[in-house]
């Protein structure tokens, strides 16, 4: 299997479910947008918040635990990104985009933490075993096969430059756009694409084919 592929299965694996929450939809029956739930929010909607963080929690605990590598911080910025989200909704403009600006309060809150450590802490030697576990944990009976395929994966991410991983998460996980991850990062659009394409090169030469 490509590398590719390898990591957007690994990275598209489900999050651990939670009870339902009031969907609000549109005079056409269909679910409205992140921007439209997020101004009905910033209206004093407080079932259009529960839609975005069902919607959205998933992917962002899961970009947050790749980055730190621990569960203790990866709950403590994701609850502050939430926590800054919720204080910033009345003077929320939807341009960008609601995605685009929660990646963007969270990127910014990663950098304060390296900034505050001085330092990328080391992997801890259950790394590989968190990362399973959070990526499907639906699944406790793992085979070897699978479990090293994920081994490998997290190994390959793990040996990526900080801003390689990073627009990589953004772009196969988070599914943005390169103009949409170069707002997150503060970089151009050609400095986005040449890291995305460093970052798969690395790993086609990791993971096997």
């Amino acid at each position: 299997m490509a590398a590719s592929s390898i990591l957007a299965q690994s990275l598209f694996s489900p999050f651990p479910a939670h009870p339902p929450v009031r969907t609000l939809v549109g005079m056409d029956g269909l679910d409205t947008s992140d921007e439209t739930l997020m101004l009905a929010y910033a209206a004093g909607e407080v079932g259009a918040f529960d839609q975005l963080y069902a919607r959205h929690r998933g992917k962002l605990y899961r970009y947050l635990l790749r980055q730190l590598r621990d569960n203790g911080l990866a709950d403590e910025v994701f609850q502050d990104t939430w926590q800054r989200v919720i204080s910033a909704r009345e003077g929320w403009k939807p341009d960008p985009g609601f995605a685009t600006w929660l990646y963007t309060i969270a990127h910014h809150r990663l950098h304060d933490h390296w900034r505050a450590a001085k330092h990328r802490p080391p992997a801890p030697a259950d790394a590989d075993e968190r990362a399973a576990r959070v990526a499907d944990p639906d699944t406790p009976e793992r085979v070897v096969s699978e479990f090293e395929r994920r081994r490998q994966l997290q190994l390959a991410l793990d040996d990526l430059p900080e801003d390689q991983r990073e627009v990589l998460l953004l772009r196969l996980e988070q599914e943005l756009t390169l103009e949409e991850i170069g707002e997150v990062t503060g970089v151009g659009r050609e400095t986005v694409k040449s890291r995305l394409r460093y970052a798969m090169d690395k790993l086609r030469a990791r993971l096997p084919t």
